[in-house]
């Protein structure tokens, strides 16, 4: 993957992509979307499984993290959706698959919606089908921890935020990979820009977004993902759209399972390109 710059609302917007040379010449390109408070590093082990079965992956980091400039004031999704055509528009793309998780299903689904002649297919993994309990359970939780985060004397927060997402890995993922977690996330707090994700994620009501879809859908879950009684939820609601879900793992599934999540998306966007 190689790495460039592209300039957006908010400033400048950071990204990884595949060289063309590196993937097969009738490779479709698949622009791929992270979870609040990550950046494009989550997808770094689905990269070769994607290019290995035909696409061209590109990762963005949206406004805030990674090392893309930040909003001055807390976005909305909407805003966040416009770094993508940038990112296309620099590499001379005119429509390419997108692939959005958890938040960046979000983003992904208001960039659909705003430019359906752009995306070629779409992967939803994370549908944020929400009851008004769950909605101010999960702002209660996530969003207040979150806008109270404050850096502590000897790295205290360093260890509070690895404690966090040791509990969501359950001992799947390696002290050297949750530790490149942390970094990711402290990208978004050296911008301040640590709260503003999830934020904007629960602040935003996707069912009516859903069901303006026009664009080929997949809804991708895992099974042990916290976010899949609201992929079934939305199954349910639109059969219309594909759904494909892989056995346990949790939010980090890029890493726990990545040549099958990979996998499911490479069939779904090859049966699309074939009509």
């Amino acid at each position: 993957m190689r790495r460039a710059y592209a300039d957006g609302r908010f400033g400048q917007i950071h990204y990884q992509y595949a060289p063309a040379d590196q993937c097969a010449p009738d490779a479709r390109p698949v622009v791929l979307m992270h979870q609040a408070i990550m950046a494009s590093g989550q997808f770094d082990y689905v990269f070769a499984p994607l290019i290995a079965g035909g696409l061209r992956p590109i990762a963005i980091d949206m406004p805030g993290f990674g090392l893309s400039d930040a909003p001055a004031t807390q976005p909305a999704i909407e805003d966040y959706a416009t770094c993508i055509a940038p990112v296309l528009d620099a590499l001379g793309i005119g429509r390419t698959a997108l692939v959005g998780h958890h938040t960046g299903a979000l983003v992904s689904t208001e960039f659909a919606l705003a430019h359906p002649e752009r995306v070629e297919a779409l992967v939803i993994h994370g549908p944020m089908i929400l009851s008004d309990e769950e909605r101010a359970h999960w702002t209660a939780e996530i969003c207040t921890r979150e806008r109270a985060f404050r850096a502590e004397p000897e790295g205290a927060h360093l260890v509070n935020v690895a404690k966090i997402r040791e509990f969501y890995a359950e001992g799947t993922i390696s002290p050297d990979r949750i530790t490149d977690y942390v970094v990711q996330a402290m990208q978004a707090y050296r911008m301040g820009a640590y709260a503003y994700g999830h934020a904007a994620a629960f602040a935003y009501e996707h069912t009516g977004p859903l069901g303006d879809i026009k664009v080929p859908t997949m809804l991708l879950s895992n099974t042990g993902d916290m976010t899949h009684p609201w992929a079934e939820t939305a199954a349910k609601m639109f059969p219309h759209f594909a759904f494909a879900a892989v056995e346990g793992g949790g939010i980090d599934i890029c890493d726990q399972a990545p040549d099958a999540w990979a996998g499911h998306i490479v069939d779904f966007v090859r049966k699309v390109a074939q009509g």
